[in-house]
């Protein structure tokens, strides 16, 4: 797996990486990280520009919010095994 570009953006790392004809866009925020893969035959041939612009603010705004989700999930079950 190779690293193709990152995006900088204040509330989390985002990296797209290459790796048997699929493109994974990873999002990490501390701790916790998501994950999205996308086929090279999926897109019309404009590799890394082409998915950097479906990387809207629309989408990444449900992505910081899917972490925060994660992270009250998360401390949930950790809480509930502490005696």
């Amino acid at each position: 797996m190779r690293v193709i570009a990152e995006l900088p953006h204040p509330e989390c790392k985002i990296t797209l990486f290459n790796m048997n004809q699929k493109y994974i866009v990873k999002f990490e925020q501390g701790t916790l990280e998501q994950s999205y893969k996308l086929s090279e035959l999926d897109l019309s041939g404009g590799g890394a520009n082409e998915i950097f612009q479906m990387l809207d603010e629309a989408f990444i705004a449900t992505v910081v919010e899917r972490f925060k989700s994660m992270r009250t999930d998360f401390s949930a079950a950790y809480n509930r095994q502490q005696y």
